[in-house]
């Protein structure tokens, strides 16, 4: 699921465990907000088609597709894509965009995924794993559907900004929540993700089967310094998402398959 943008830090405060979260609820205006955005449209999503590359005849996993965006770029880039997510409202909103020939599924990646062993040549998990607190059964699963040689592409929190900048903690060392407010459509959702140490991320990853190819902290698409020109020069000059590449090992083949 893409991040919208954000809002300023000041605004961090806690919010009800019931109330959080709630994309069904908020589908419409999250979907319009990160359409043309700065973070999405001119960071996060060119970044992660820029690292899955080629995708011509590859069979794609979106995990957490939202609303499609990213699904209908690597769509038209060649790529036979199926798209999963946690909530019906933002796959209706998918199914608008993407019409009948991707396949779509209501899925919560704490779940064991529908799919058989090694059916998927890459997952792509757009700002996703920050909304899990133990990565370890999804990157397992993940893993599961992915062919020897087959790669997981994923954007999360960065955690330099996670720790410091957004409800700073004095433990970066420490996996913990953390709850702010988006404001959409004028108002103010309640937001909650779990934010780790980098080397607690790169374990998750290696115990899970990958190997780690790629960790990368891309700078924003320079189209987007005159039409965002404040926020243009805080995004390439602060951190703000982290990109991973993590290959599952071609020794794999034969124990996936």
């Amino acid at each position: 699921m893409e991040r919208a943008t954000d809002v300023p830090e000041s605004t961090a405060q806690s919010a009800e465990p019931d109330r959080v979260n709630d994309y069904d609820g908020f589908a419409e205006a999250y979907s319009a907000e990160n359409e043309n955005s700065l973070v999405n449209a001119y960071y996060e999503r060119p970044a992660m088609l820029a690292l899955a590359g080629d995708v011509a005849g590859h069979r794609v996993l979106d995990a957490g597709c939202g609303s499609g965006p990213l699904a209908a770029a690597l769509c038209e880039r060649g790529a036979v894509v199926t798209g999963i997510d946690a909530s019906a409202g933002m796959l209706a909103l998918a199914r608008r965009r993407l019409g009948n020939d991707v396949a779509l599924h209501v899925v919560d990646l704490r779940d064991r995924l529908p799919f058989g062993d090694g059916v998927f040549d890459d997952v792509v998990a757009s700002l996703v794993l920050h909304y899990l607190e133990d990565w370890g059964p999804t990157l397992a699963e993940l893993r599961r559907v992915l062919r020897p040689g087959g790669r997981l592409i994923a954007s999360v929190d960065h955690p330099v900004t996670a720790y410091t900048i957004r409800d700073p903690r004095p433990d970066y060392f420490a996996t913990t929540a953390y709850t702010f407010d988006w404001i959409l459509g004028g108002q103010s959702i309640p937001m909650r993700f779990w934010r780790k140490p980098l080397h607690a991320m790169i374990d998750a990853f290696t115990h899970a089967g990958f190997r780690l190819s790629a960790i990368t902290e891309p700078q924003p698409d320079p189209a987007a310094r005159e039409l965002f020109p404040d926020g243009f020069h805080d995004l390439s000059t602060k951190p703000c998402f982290l990109f991973f590449v993590v290959e599952v090992p071609p020794s794999a083949a034969g124990s996936d398959e």
